[in-house]
């Protein structure tokens, strides 16, 4: 049985931390800033708690069962690449199946938290699941493997107008649409410090389509993020502050510009990190727009 005392040892329960990059909560802050950006614009800055609640815990949690999926469909190409090979998957101490029950049980728990949303929200959480376990197997088919991701975690979006409105207005998708921008602009930085060792073991990504414009591309991306942006906070009457933290956020970008211009990779992760600041920016405008 899974939950067996093997199973339940202080250092296998190590591993599934691991497993699932609790020690490493980056893709956690930029999966729940695009989540609180519009449940914080579809309320007006009063979302109810429980909607708060449970967004924020549903975002640790997919994100969490998001990482065991995709370590389980690498688990044949990180052995190859020198900065995943020591996952617990790859290296051996966690096993395939135990991996899928993990993911089982991520999806389940996130199933059990949407249950708290409205009916609109709960349907709009099985796209969310599909998008989730299709996107780790992309990069075998294809060589936009970050659009899916912009797919997937940007979903939570029209999920929190959903969940706050009970529907889905035109500046909810049009700020889904520049997210999975920003999105693919992030996660090209992210795949640039891969790139070199992806290219042996045959796995695509946008940092090898795009080659040598690859950051003409990513900045081209940010300005029409950027642009996005300002459109959203036109449509919602946003104030000041929500114009100021958009205009931070540009800071942020071409400070990304600087660190991949030598494509250094570990420059280039460090811009990918970069991000959690830049979502955070546009967070705290939106969040004072409303106070004021």
């Amino acid at each position: 049985m899974f939950f067996s005392t093997a199973f339940l040892t202080k250092e296998r329960l190590h591993q599934y931390y691991l497993l699932m990059r609790m020690d490493r909560p980056i893709g956690t802050w930029l999966l729940l800033w695009p989540t609180f950006w519009a449940l914080w614009i579809a309320a007006e800055g009063i979302p109810s708690l429980v909607n708060i609640i449970v967004f924020a815990l549903g975002v640790f949690v997919m994100r969490s069962a998001g990482c065991v999926i995709n370590d389980y469909a690498d688990r044949n190409i990180d052995k190859h690449i020198e900065r995943t090979k020591n996952r617990p998957i790859t290296s051996g101490l966690v096993s395939p199946r135990e991996a899928l029950w993990l993911f089982a049980i991520g999806i389940s728990t996130a199933f059990i938290l949407v249950l708290f949303l409205n009916w609109y929200a709960i349907f709009l959480s099985l796209v969310a699941l599909l998008l989730a376990s299709v996107y780790p197997f992309m990069k075998r088919y294809t060589h936009y493997p970050q659009i899916f991701l912009g797919l997937a975690f940007s979903w939570a979006i029209p999920m929190a107008f959903a969940a706050q409105l009970n529907d889905i207005p035109g500046v909810a998708w049009i700020l889904y649409s520049v997210t999975i921008l920003w999105i693919v602009s992030y996660d090209t930085m992210y795949a640039m410090a891969d790139r070199r060792e992806d290219l042996k073991v045959g796995v695509k990504s946008t940092a090898i389509i795009f080659a040598d414009n690859d950051k003409i591309i990513i900045g081209l991306l940010q300005i029409l993020f950027t642009l996005g942006m300002f459109s959203v906070a036109w449509i919602v009457q946003g104030g000041p502050f929500f114009y100021l933290g958009i205009s931070i956020s540009v800071i942020f970008s071409i400070y990304q510009q600087y660190l991949i211009r030598d494509r250094e990779e570990k420059r280039c992760f460090q811009a990918f990190l970069n991000n959690h600041w830049l979502g955070m920016f546009i967070f705290i405008g939106i969040f004072l727009n409303y106070l004021s």
